[in-house]
């Protein structure tokens, strides 16, 4: 009988993996508001650019870690260890509400000094504190029910929470995360989209667990299928094109004055975002979407739709070709790291230590505005037009996280999501 291939206590893989997504998170947020910064490396909301890539690789990590930690105890112990994985989550949660109200204090004291209780909060979910962190949290405890399931269950459950959150979306969602205070990142009912790259790591995690670095070649392949699978969903966004012929008979619309007690629309929604009329789909000019990380046509020549990858709205198409993104990203790792025995310095500090580091990068990018807005050193000047400079500021704040990783890597103390 042939055993499984179990893995070692650490998966060299995974750290290396969680240290490239952690170095890919400074780069395109520090540079993102860099005039020099290319689109590719921007979030958009329009199209899945590079940028956009990042934190679905964070929910894969997360979740083949928890698939990887808790298979591990039950066979260990014979039980699931469902306190002990509930208190983690419920810690990263209290973690991160707690810090992304710190990073954003000024504006968050200034909403609490002018605005209701009930806006305030509203305020909190849908602007603040939903960011990667908690959004790993409530993700880890959506999937918990079903992290060491067979994988059918797994997929059935991806399918459900998809179809899930097309319906919320076509019921007020998509609408209301674009509504002011516009929601990031899928905003509070975002977990059920970002379910699809999390289980993606849980199966990562099995496919590792039965055949060790082999895993490679199918990881990659599953990977390559479920990217094409996100940009066929994507396909709708084309009936929302606007034609040549509507543009010269209908001008862009104005802003009306809202109604009172009424939040303002925003123009570039279309009127029927997520399910497209029928009128649409006969107007169809046979025309498909753009490859992936091509840019698309500008709002007054394509309205938003909710089969447009956006990491803004966590939609199926963008969640579902990010997930096969970090498959084929994670199959390198497993190749090169667990077979070849690559391994990187850097990555494996900032993998090791990945809360650390995530909360370090805040605290870098801080300083490095702070020394911006007092003009204390002129490179730091966003404005710059020096691709140089720029790049010699990203190297300063990347040593500084780096350099607070390492410290506490040689003190043994870590702090992992």
């Amino acid at each position: 009988m042939k055993t499984p291939a179990t893995p070692p206590t650490r998966l060299t893989s995974l750290d290396q993996f969680r240290g490239y997504t952690m170095l890919g998170m400074l780069l395109v947020n520090f540079l993102g508001d860099y005039a020099v910064c290319p689109r590719i490396l921007q979030h958009k909301n329009d199209y899945c650019s590079y940028a956009d890539t990042i934190m679905p690789q964070f929910l894969f990590a997360a979740g083949f870690a928890l698939r990887l930690s808790l298979g591990r105890r039950r066979e260990s112990t014979g039980k699931m260890p469902w306190g002990r994985a509930i208190q983690r989550i419920l810690g990263l949660a209290l973690i991160a509400i707690v810090w992304y109200i710190i990073c954003d204090l000024g504006d968050v004291i200034a909403h609490f000094q002018t605005e209701s209780w009930g806006d305030l909060l509203l305020y909190l979910c849908k602007g603040v504190v939903f960011q990667t962190l908690l959004h790993i949290a409530a993700t880890s405890l959506w999937i918990l029910p079903v992290v060491t399931a067979p994988w059918k269950t797994r997929l059935c459950y991806i399918f459900a929470s998809g179809i899930l959150h097309v319906g919320i979306s076509w019921w007020f969602n998509f609408e209301w995360i674009h509504t002011p205070p516009a929601a990031i990142d899928g905003g509070p009912f975002g977990f059920l989209s970002w379910a699809i790259p999390a289980l993606c790591g849980t199966l990562a995690c099995d496919a590792v667990r039965a055949a060790g670095p082999a895993a490679a070649v199918r990881i990659a392949l599953s990977g390559l299928g479920v990217m094409l699978l996100g940009w066929i969903m994507s396909m709708p966004t084309v009936l929302y094109n606007v034609r040549p012929d509507q543009m010269a008979t209908h001008p862009a619309p104005q802003k009306q004055p809202a109604a009172p007690n009424s939040k303002p629309r925003n123009d570039k929604i279309a009127p029927d975002p997520v399910i497209p009329t029928r009128d649409r789909i006969r107007a169809w000019d046979g025309s498909i979407v753009e490859l992936p990380f091509i840019s698309p046509p500008s709002a007054a020549h394509r309205q938003w739709n909710y089969w447009m990858m956006s990491q803004q709205t966590g939609n199926l198409s963008y969640l579902t070709f990010s997930a096969g993104v970090s498959l084929v990203i994670y199959a390198l790792f497993l190749w090169f790291c667990d077979r070849k025995g690559f391994r990187l310095g850097l990555f494996q500090t900032l993998g090791t230590n990945s809360l650390a580091a995530y909360l370090l990068h805040s605290i870098a990018i801080w300083i490095g505005q702070g020394v911006a807005n007092l003009q204390l050193w002129p490179y730091f000047d966003k404005k710059s037009p020096s691709v140089g400079l720029t790049l010699v500021c990203f190297a300063c704040v990347t040593l500084f996280v780096y350099a607070g990783c390492r410290l506490l890597e040689r003190r043994n103390w870590y702090l992992r999501v």
